[in-house]
């Protein structure tokens, strides 16, 4: 009985945190949602954002910042590109202020900035945690 209880406490707590999908399970965000930074700029670089799986927040969409403007609203499993000017750029996930649901009333920032440079790409994830809730983070290969 002792163990069916632990293993159910870390079963539940396992199921907060997401995880980083598989490249053919990731759809491209739907271009009514895609709402700044798509037009090819010279000088630019590309800022990609790839939403994890998990139940979290899995029924809300997420919206993705760019120079804390509002660039699109993602959803779990999808990815979105951004053309941005060279230099440095916040990029950040907040709550989503098109939603005026229950998922509309949370309160949601996370920052980084990111230096970028002309035809370089950057790639972001966005995590949900059982200890920190959300959180954008650096892509590793």
């Amino acid at each position: 009985m002792r163990l069916t209880l632990a293993f159910t406490a870390l079963l539940s707590l396992a199921g907060c945190s997401s995880w980083q999908p598989d490249a053919e399970d990731i759809e491209p965000v739907p271009a009514e949602r895609v709402l700044a930074y798509q037009q090819p700029l010279a000088n630019a670089g590309e800022v990609v954002v790839t939403r994890d799986f998990g139940l979290r927040g899995g029924g809300c969409y997420i919206a993705v910042l760019i120079d804390r403007e509002l660039a699109a609203r993602i959803h779990v499993g999808e990815v979105v590109r951004f053309q941005v000017p060279a230099g440095a750029r916040i990029v950040s996930i907040g709550t989503d202020p098109l939603d005026d649901t229950l998922c509309g009333k949370l309160s949601l920032r996370r920052e980084k900035l990111a230096q970028v440079q002309a035809g370089q790409t950057l790639k972001f994830r966005v995590i949900s945690d059982n200890r920190i809730g959300f959180d954008i983070v650096p892509a590793v290969p």
